[in-house]
């Protein structure tokens, strides 16, 4: 396939130079730990959220580093979990009075690297602590993960844990709030096609014309099943039965829905899909309070997309709305 690109092994890099270089006043880059960081960081005003996770799901991670969400955020190379000495020497350089927060989306190889920096940091007497996210309902394990993976709902810890730092909670409040976030997320996704990482150069996964992936992950990990192709009626309501019986959502309950692209889903069938599941929330009696469409956590090119719902009260819904300044939108 097809890519801009120069050397598959400096994709990242080139494109982290890029995210800095195009928010001058706001971001710096240190290329030594891949590290994209707030230009006025740290601060000890503020808690540090630092997150990594694997390159290839832009906007998450990189992109989403600014006031309001990340610190900083320290990828690895495409669908790879960063090297624990770069979260370590992250967590280093961003250090505040009031702590690190380390958000981790649950992948074995990302939580290897992220607890070792966590031990590493508190050996140095670095006031740390983690808070995990797994929001995929698909299925309890999988090839990258024991325990459901992390996706697209991440958005909605990150927003909800920066806006508290941001008003310069405590370690354990930033903490508590990002566990609570994540404990009322659920997402599941449908691909179309699958994704070609840089350094591979074909798909990790095929599909037939005719077929779709139920349940996929985000590095083309294998979901529930793999079915023939059917109508977005259809799809929205096995993404949602699957979602809302998880939690489960149920009759009265306020809601922020999210359609989140893979990366190859054009934003029109993004917002048919949407109207379609806001349509049969209101059916089920589920209020949908806001609204998130377009891609988040993307999977490179993959066609397909995801549903997340976050279940609201008054406390998150105060953190959702308040500003955020990232690189790739106002969230």
């Amino acid at each position: 396939m097809k890519k801009f690109m120069n050397d598959p092994k400096n994709f990242v890099p080139e494109m982290l130079d890029g995210i800095a270089r195009a928010n001058p006043d706001t971001l710096k880059y240190v290329p030594d730990y891949n590290l994209i960081m707030r230009a006025d960081a740290p601060s000890n005003d503020r808690v540090t959220i630092l997150q990594g996770s694997g390159s290839g799901h832009e906007p998450a991670h990189v992109m989403t580093v600014g006031k309001g969400m990340l610190t900083g955020a320290c990828p690895g190379d495409v669908f790879a979990a960063p090297p624990m000495d770069y979260v370590y020497e992250s967590a280093k350089l961003l250090n505040s009075d009031k702590g690190v927060l380390l958000l981790v989306n649950n992948y074995t190889g990302d939580r290897m690297a992220w607890e070792m920096a966590k031990e590493a940091l508190e050996a140095e007497d670095i006031k740390v602590d983690i808070a995990y996210v797994n929001d995929d309902v698909a299925v309890q394990d999988s090839t990258y993960t024991v325990g459901r993976r992390g996706v697209a709902g991440n958005f909605f810890v990150m927003k909800a844990a920066g806006a508290l730092a941001e008003k310069g909670a405590s370690l354990e409040e930033v903490k508590a709030i990002a566990e609570k976030v994540n404990s009322v997320i659920r997402t599941m996704g449908i691909a179309l096609s699958g994704t070609t990482p840089p350094a591979k150069g074909e798909p990790i996964f095929t599909l037939a014309d005719d077929e779709m992936e139920v349940g996929v992950g985000i590095h083309g990990e294998p979901g529930r099943r793999r079915d023939k192709m059917k109508s977005a009626d259809e799809i929205v309501d096995e993404l949602l039965e699957a979602v809302v019986s998880d939690l489960p959502f149920e009759s009265g309950d306020e809601v922020a829905l999210m359609i989140n692209g893979l990366g190859g889903t054009p934003i029109s069938e993004q917002y048919l899909l949407y109207g379609i599941a806001h349509r049969k929330l209101a059916e089920k009696g589920i209020k949908v309070w806001r609204s998130y469409v377009g891609e988040y956590c993307t999977s490179l090119e993959m066609a397909g997309v995801s549903l997340t719902l976050c279940r609201v009260d008054d406390e998150l819904k105060e953190l959702l709305v308040e500003p955020a300044e990232i690189a790739i939108r106002t969230f």
